[in-house]
């Protein structure tokens, strides 16, 4: 009969659905129990779906059960009173100072134009009035700094504390501000959750009527501790309308539900091209597959956004289209998105205050 260290060590071999993580770091398994009889593993859960429990529970025992000498397993599932996840990372989520709301810019892949959509909405918000400020949570791949100009020195406070580059009324900080173009980043998870961290709470953000978070693409480890790091007032998701990118925005919504985030919308970028000699729309990517997958979630979906050289012209020279092209009908676009998000966010804000 194997000992609870050798179970444990197995169950390390279970992912929770739909994130890379396995249950242990989770802090699902409560306890191992070993006897004559057989085995008892003891699972905790607060906010998982119960089909999800039902599938975490089916793996736990066939991976135990496979195990030489087992004769039985048996699964106890209890309900806890705080997200496992934050248990066992001992993370709270913690509000920022000067920063009324906090919202994610997500993707399920990477590919799909996020860190585009992520720059021009912040904008946009801007537009309208928000005091906005856009932290590059892509530490592997950043590109906020490209899009809106890396042409600064950044500069620390007395206190150690970093002072954000400002653009186009537009707060910023990224991880392309303190490397060369060349380098790059070789880190494992810790590090990289050190230096969010620090992007989060170790930044003179100011007053701040919303911090926009572009995250890494997927549903990884650094996705995860920020979402239960930061107070997060919800996430919008972008994808393209192909099949293959709506698959992945389903594990977005289930990141952002796991962790008691908000779903704000659904994005579909890329969603058509407009020939400009012929007049003709191709829909390259398919069309409509985001608004029908929102629906199909019960999410909101806040827009599609066409394929235009104006908008990757922008992003390439650090002139993003919102800001430099204000009436061009793609920034119109993205302030409607912006003016849905919004709304949103003040509204469920208010909803809070009244409970």
């Amino acid at each position: 009969m194997p000992n609870p260290q050798e179970i444990l060590a197995e169950l390390k071999k279970i992912k929770y659905p739909g994130f890379t993580r396995d249950i242990v770091s989770f802090g699902m398994v409560k306890d191992i129990e070993v006897a004559n009889v057989g085995v008892t593993v003891f699972l905790t859960t607060a906010s998982a779906k119960p089909e999800a429990v039902a599938q975490i529970a089916g793996e736990v025992e066939r991976i135990v059960g496979m195990m030489p000498g087992v004769p039985a397993v048996k699964v106890e599932i209890e309900r806890a009173m705080a997200p496992p996840a934050m248990a066992a990372g001992g993370l709270q989520k913690r509000p920022i100072p000067g920063v009324r709301h906090v919202a994610a810019v997500a993707s399920g892949k990477g590919g799909v134009g996020k860190s585009t959509v992520a720059v021009n909405l912040s904008l946009a918000m801007a537009a309208l009035g928000w005091r906005v400020g856009l932290m590059d949570a892509d530490v592997y791949g950043p590109s906020v700094a490209m899009m809106v100009g890396a042409d600064e020195q950044v500069r620390v406070t007395k206190e150690r504390r970093i002072l954000p580059l400002e653009r186009y009324g537009l707060r910023y900080v990224s991880m392309a501000l303190f490397i060369s173009d060349e380098t790059a980043v070789i880190w494992r998870g810790p590090m990289v959750t050190k230096l969010e961290s620090e992007f989060l709470f170790n930044v003179e953000w100011g007053e701040l009527d919303c911090l926009i978070l572009d995250l890494p693409p997927g549903t990884g480890d650094a996705q995860l501790t920020i979402t239960q790091r930061v107070a997060l007032d919800g996430g919008v998701i972008v994808t393209t309308p192909q099949e293959i990118a709506l698959l992945d925005v389903k594990r977005g919504v289930t990141m952002f539900e796991e962790v008691n985030v908000p779903v704000l919308g659904v994005v579909e970028n890329m969603s058509y091209y407009l020939c400009r000699k012929c007049g003709h729309r191709h829909e390259i990517f398919a069309h409509g597959g985001g608004a029908r997958l929102a629906r199909t979630l019960g999410v909101p979906f806040l827009g599609e956004l066409p394929i235009v050289r104006e908008l990757r012209e922008g992003g390439d020279h650090a002139q993003p289209l919102v800001a430099t092209q204000p009436d061009h009908p793609i920034s119109a676009a993205f302030k409607s998105i912006a003016s849905n998000i919004i709304e949103r966010i003040e509204r469920a804000a208010t909803e809070k205050a009244a409970t």
